[in-house]
């Protein structure tokens, strides 16, 4: 029972703010928000081409937007991490070049899981 209302608190959670919140960045600091929606829409388009979401796509205009909004999938935890590294990438690129080459992997990885559970549910 417990999860199931985590699981509902999740998918009610703001994708704007959730985001933020994962690159430490507060609630209330608006100043970021316009650069992160426009790269939380660039990969929502990646994630459209891989065939995960609505058909005709998806986008999010500010913290109004919900993550049941754009799915309601069983992998929406890979979705999820896979926006932040994605995001992490574009607005705040490490220095390292090993953490670079990690995340570079991870996102990999999770475009593979997240494209074959797309197919998966596209024939259910």
């Amino acid at each position: 029972m417990k999860s199931r209302s985590r699981c509902s608190q999740i998918t009610m959670e703001s994708i704007l703010t959730s985001i933020k919140k994962l690159l430490g960045i507060a609630e209330e600091h608006t100043d970021f928000d316009a650069d992160l929606i426009m790269h939380i829409n660039s990969v929502f388009s990646i994630l459209t081409q891989i065939g995960v979401g609505p058909t005709e796509g998806f986008t999010i205009s500010g913290e109004s937007d919900k993550w049941e909004d754009f799915t309601t999938s069983n992998k929406l935890e890979h979705i999820k991490t896979y926006m932040y590294l994605k995001v992490k990438l574009m607005f705040d690129p490490p220095l390292s070049s090993a953490v670079m080459e990690s995340y570079n992997r991870t996102i990999s990885e999770l475009e593979w899981r997240i494209s074959i559970s797309g197919e998966e549910e596209n024939v259910e």
